[in-house]
């Protein structure tokens, strides 16, 4: 694959799980990849040293998006490092879960945080770098289209203003030949959310298909989005869910 050489991609979350599929599959298309990391210093540095061993070109970027102000950081890195910015994708997010009865005020701020400051203060700054062609890739979650129970507050309403966001880029943008989508995943087998974990047969029964997806088929969908296939895809959001939303 090499739809995607001579590009460079900003991947938000790329140590682990969704993310390091992301970093991976956008490098096996010909793109070199930056990737963020909060804490995960050697797992960051494991999926840059795999992309390199495979012939790619990965760099690995400290950003505790905790502090919004480091996504423009990392965006401003990226191009110092790879020398411009064609792709960003804001993956890191941050999982709450619990009632609305024991949320506190830190939850919140650290949901908003991460889960849309970050993501508009990143975009904000790519915008300044993105040319013709360029991409902003959102990851959502299912939440967005279906809450099935309780304690899902915070992450449904975090998740649905990125519509919003994704929407009002895509419109500003567009002009500049600039797309702006979301990714919604469903349930998705990673170590945050595994399949064989105790919610695994109640999160399987809400698919038509009856199963976790893999981390891949997001990273799949990314790629989609991120080459020629995309260029005509913006202002929308693709679910990614095995049918959650169904």
């Amino acid at each position: 694959m090499s739809e995607l050489t001579g590009k460079v991609a900003l991947v938000t979350g790329g140590s682990r799980g969704i993310g390091a599929a992301i970093a991976r599959r956008l490098a096996d298309a010909g793109a070199a990849v930056a990737l963020t990391y909060a804490q995960s210093k050697d797992q960051a540095q494991a999926v840059a040293d795999q992309i390199e061993l495979e012939g790619g070109r990965a760099v690995i970027i400290h950003a505790d998006l905790t502090d919004p102000t480091t996504a423009a950081a990392a965006v401003d890195e990226t191009v110092k490092a790879l020398g411009r910015l064609d792709i960003l994708v804001n993956n890191a997010g941050f999982l709450a879960y619990g009632p609305i009865g024991e949320t506190t005020l830190e939850d919140l701020d650290r949901v908003l945080a991460v889960d849309v400051k970050a993501i508009y203060l990143a975009a904000q700054a790519a915008s300044r770098h993105l040319g013709e062609g360029g991409r902003i890739i959102n990851i959502g979650s299912c939440f967005t289209g279906r809450v099935p129970g309780e304690n899902f507050v915070l992450q449904a309403m975090a998740k649905t203003a990125l519509i919003g966001l994704t929407k009002g880029l895509a419109r500003e943008l567009g002009p500049r030949g600039i797309t702006a989508t979301t990714v919604d995943p469903g349930p998705i087998d990673t170590d945050m959310n595994p399949a064989d974990g105790d919610s695994g047969d109640f999160q399987r029964n809400l698919t038509a298909l009856g199963r976790f997806g893999e981390a891949e088929d997001i990273a799949a969908a990314v790629a989609y989005l991120a080459g020629p296939g995309g260029r005509y895809i913006t202002g929308t959001s693709l679910a990614v869910d095995g049918g959650y939303t169904v």
